[in-house]
């Protein structure tokens, strides 16, 4: 995935607070949707942004669908933004 596309998804504060929530482990999108007032297509969307630049993952259990973040590739931006900073 590329930088641009990992840094657009972080760029929206909907998509933030998911990973923020996703922080403290794996939810189901019903579960994400509950926080925020926007639809639930909406959240799908975002869900969707997330996973195309591999911030996140899903796995399907019976009917429902959970994400979790996806460490490497924030580990990667991380590892990118101490360059940076030249520390």
């Amino acid at each position: 995935m590329s930088l641009q596309t990992t840094l657009r998804a972080l760029a929206d504060p909907i998509r933030r607070e998911i990973l923020n929530l996703l922080k403290s482990g794996r939810l189901s999108a019903g579960e994400i949707a509950d926080h925020f007032p926007v639809t639930g297509a909406s959240i799908s969307r975002h869900l969707s942004v997330l996973k195309e630049s591999d911030l996140i993952r899903d796995t399907r259990e019976g009917k429902f669908i959970y994400y979790e973040l996806n460490a490497s590739v924030l580990e990667e931006i991380m590892l990118w933004i101490t360059d940076l900073k030249g520390e």
